[in-house]
């Protein structure tokens, strides 16, 4: 299911880094949940060499942020047309489609994941997505899909120590 060459992992926010749950405040700004086993994850599969990628239809403060603490390669915020966003990920990060493990949860998220390498699916994905999907997670999108993916990967290709850690 994961090839060796796979070493760009491109993530939609909002459904996926988070649980998709939009909280407006009375002056309009919204706030987001991410999960901290999730940010260790993109941290982890960093440091074994791979690189990350954020494609979202949204954009904001919540967003940038976490993209810099977690020092996502390329961030592609208030993309609109996510094929184009995915394709310029691939551009910045000099890679092809095979690299590529996407992870998607709504309609928007189907051409780029019918292009990657692996296109995965977070367990509270529209079913369209689950279907196009190589994996579909047991872990929900802002509770700890990410962080499954990335041990999936690893473990796939044979860079997870028994702990997760070396």
């Amino acid at each position: 299911m994961v090839p060796p060459t796979v070493g760009l992992l491109i993530l939609d926010v909002d459904g996926v880094l988070t649980d998709g749950a939009l909280v407006m405040t009375g002056d309009g700004e919204t706030s987001k949940r991410f999960h901290v086993q999730d940010g260790y994850a993109v941290k982890l599969w960093q440091s074994r060499g791979g690189r990350v990628g954020v494609v979202s239809g949204r954009s904001g403060d919540a967003v940038a942020r976490r993209a810099e603490e977690l020092d996502i390669d390329v961030a592609r915020l208030g993309v609109h047309d996510k094929l184009a966003g995915y394709k310029s990920v691939l551009d910045e990060v000099g890679v092809g489609d095979d690299s590529v493990v996407y992870v998607g949860d709504d309609y928007p998220d189907l051409p780029p994941m019918r292009r990657c390498a692996v296109p995965v699916a977070v367990a509270n994905a529209v079913p369209a997505i689950k279907r196009a999907a190589a994996y579909v997670t047991r872990r929900g999108g802002g509770r700890g899909a990410v962080a499954e993916i990335v041990e999936l990967i690893l473990r796939k290709q044979g860079r997870w120590s028994r702990d997760g850690i070396e």
